[in-house]
């Protein structure tokens, strides 16, 4: 197993113009796009290989507005005084061949994939000279990859791409296919808890229990060194679902479009600060957030 140099970032989401448009919406004010990841930007950032002045490129193909978006992407880390930041406006696997592009990749230090739809990703990226390079970037060098939304599920060697919550219990509701692979053995849901994704991530587990599900909340993310150990950033809650000590599930037996059962699965919450290791599937919980709160918060704690 290589353990990759690079760093991973994967971000729940928020409700904004670039992942859910309704009819409704007026997509000309990018006021309305909410940029939940201040924060987690700064993060970001920091953990870059050149904190002070990184070369960042944005992915918007998964967006069906893709100027809007890569404008406040620009803005949101213009505010955070990172000047160097581009665009990758890539729309189909003949953008993603050219040749000014790819040595975009080859120069970058963080490269963001933002939101919209995961299913866009895998089939524009998948097996393109683009996608090597950026993973053979993240195994060798120290490279930051992070992603948002459609950007964070498709992250994983699984994805899931379709499925309602309402019905995700039910056999054949939920879809999966490959994903870019940036990370194996698990898979990743985003937007989780404000859409009621539980149900999507407890039948992609129980299909194939031997990966862990991961369920981002909003302004949820969860920053990945060495393949191997999560960290919870951002004010969100993260669901792990862990599968390993399922002891029953008829998923296998019954027919499509019946409703499955699984016993014993077991779930973890993760807040800011937490730790998850992926080798030993063991949640750590951060005994000292009240402090990173208070810090956070620029007030001083009660208690010192």
């Amino acid at each position: 197993m290589i353990i990759p140099k690079g760093k991973l970032i994967i971000i729940g989401g928020a409700v904004d113009l670039g992942t859910n448009i309704s009819a409704s919406e007026n997509i000309k004010q990018p006021d309305h796009l909410r940029f939940f990841e201040h924060g987690i930007l700064k993060r970001i950032i920091t953990e870059s290989a050149h904190p002070y002045n990184p070369l960042v490129e944005v992915i918007t193909t998964a967006s069906r507005i893709p100027e809007l978006v890569g404008e406040e992407y620009i803005r949101a880390f213009n505010q955070l005084h990172v000047e160097n930041v581009n665009v990758l406006d890539i729309r189909s696997r003949e953008d993603a061949a050219n040749a000014a592009y790819l040595e975009r990749i080859r120069k970058a230090d963080v490269v963001m994939f933002t939101g919209g739809d995961q299913l866009r990703l895998s089939s524009i990226f998948g097996g393109t000279e683009f996608l090597s390079i950026l993973k053979e970037r993240y195994f060798h060098e120290h490279l930051l990859i992070a992603g948002t939304s459609a950007g964070a599920a498709a992250a994983s060697a699984n994805m899931i791409y379709r499925g309602e919550s309402n019905d995700a219990m039910i056999k054949g509701e939920v879809q999966i296919t490959a994903g870019l692979g940036f990370i194996d053995s698990v898979i990743i849901d985003t937007h989780f808890v404000q859409r009621g994704r539980i149900g999507r991530l407890f039948y992609a587990v129980a299909s194939n229990p031997g990966i862990l599900g991961i369920g981002l909340g909003e302004d949820a993310g969860l920053l990945i060194t060495e393949g191997k150990v999560m960290e919870a950033i951002g004010s969100g809650l993260t669901i792990v679902v862990d599968g390993r000590n399922i002891i029953e599930t008829n998923i296998y037996d019954v027919e499509m479009g019946t409703a499955v059962s699984v016993e014993n699965l077991k779930v973890h919450v993760m807040s800011i600060c937490d730790k998850f290791d992926l080798r030993l599937h063991k949640l750590f919980i951060n005994q000292a957030v009240k402090v990173v709160n208070a810090l956070s918060l620029n007030i001083p704690d009660s208690d010192q």
